[in-house]
């Protein structure tokens, strides 16, 4: 597929693609019964598919231990390039004693079937409490990434991968776009400059505000909303991409949105997650990217802006899209409109300020959350579903 010459490169600058041919997927097929396997959570899952699709670019597997030290430790890749999120396969030392570096390996999904092979490269063991205080800034185990990390095999397998096919997605087969795809799409569009949005969450007034603000500034929103593994009491993602649809129709310019799912995994890992959502949606075609308040923060292990403070640590240009970072919005009584402590000249008395946490807990107390928050539609859907 060619691009634009200003179309934006892939992170790596090659659009990775490990989904298997149709006589590669033969030959693997035949070895189904010979190969030694390994199964896989549904966040290997995600990170299998985000990989063969190219989300994950330049990624082609999963890490080496070259790589996975050099990320932990300075969100680099061993050859330089900016990552920072450690991309594993764990398993214990009693599913890895038996396997053979240099051999292939059956990916199993959690209901058996075979879904990937792994070329096998290399077994080494990794020190837990490390990545996690690297990766996450905490070793709380209340942590739900930190609980991931304490709670996988203590061996990691690296290698090249091969997703055997590309599934329409249960749920959303219309919104699966992958990396190509979108590219394409922004270039049929005539999009030069396109801002990526990330969310796990129901939009919100605030959201919209500053998915708003941005559009003003480029030439169209990539709506992408997580819908791989996230917490149990975050709400569901058919339930999101109702409201995301809602939404779109009533408020939104549609010509100038694209709505898509991310299959990816949340990894609540805040600031080294921020600049792992930026790379992922630059892989997708996006020039710029949207960091708001406490991006991919959970409970109160990050400050409030650490996740745009981040960036500031690379040097201009070096991750290849640009963040835009935007204040906490809120409804302003005074001027009846959203804002920001940069737009709004009001008092902290004179403004709404609701998170997800608390619409959620609103919601499930049987109460709507107020206008100021969510556009009514909304926010009646939202009731409908949780009082199902």
């Amino acid at each position: 597929m060619s691009y634009h010459l200003d179309a934006i490169a892939p992170h790596g600058g090659e659009l990775v693609n490990r989904v298997a041919t149709a006589a590669q997927k033969a030959e693997f097929l035949s070895k189904a019964e010979f190969l030694p396997r390994v199964s896989l959570d549904d966040r290997a899952v995600s990170d299998l598919e985000m990989i063969a699709i190219g989300g994950f670019s330049p990624l082609t597997g999963f890490m080496n231990q070259q790589d996975y030290d050099r990320v932990v430790t300075e969100m680099r890749l061993a050859n330089g390039l900016v990552w920072s999120i450690p991309i594993t396969l764990s398993v214990t030392e009693e599913v890895a004693s038996p396997l053979k570096e240099g051999g292939l390996i059956r990916l199993d999904n959690p209901s058996g079937e075979f879904i990937g092979v792994l070329q096998l490269t290399q077994k080494y063991q990794y020190n837990k409490s490390h990545e996690a205080i690297n990766v996450y800034r905490t070793d709380d185990v209340k942590h739900p990434g930190v609980q991931v990390v304490y709670g996988q095999g203590s061996v990691n397998l690296a290698g090249d991968i091969w997703l055997l096919q590309r599934d329409s997605h249960a749920l959303f087969p219309s919104y699966q776009i992958d990396p190509a795809a979108s590219r394409q799409m922004f270039q049929e569009k005539g999009w030069k400059t396109i801002v990526g949005f990330q969310t796990r969450n129901p939009i919100h007034r605030a959201h919209e505000y500053i998915q708003k603000c941005a559009l003003e500034t480029v030439d169209g929103l990539f709506l992408h909303p997580l819908v791989g593994a996230t917490k149990d009491d975050d709400i569901p993602a058919d339930v999101r991409m109702r409201c995301y649809e809602i939404l779109l129709e009533h408020y939104y310019p549609l010509d100038r949105v694209i709505l898509a799912i991310n299959p990816a995994a949340m990894r609540y890992a805040g600031p080294r997650e921020a600049i792992f959502h930026a790379l992922v949606r630059k892989n997708y075609g996006c020039t710029h990217f949207i960091v708001g308040r406490d991006h991919a923060g959970v409970g109160d292990y990050y400050g409030t802006y650490d996740a745009q403070y981040i960036f500031d640590e690379f040097a201009p240009g070096e991750l290849g899209i640009v963040p835009m970072k935007f204040e906490h919005a809120f409804y302003c009584t005074r001027t009846k409109q959203m804002g920001t402590t940069k737009t709004s000249p009001s008092k902290p008395e004179e403004r709404v300020h609701l998170s997800g946490t608390k619409v959620r807990e609103m919601l499930r107390r049987g109460e709507l959350p107020p206008p100021e928050f969510s556009r009514p539609e909304v926010a009646a859907e939202l009731a409908r579903v949780m009082h199902a």
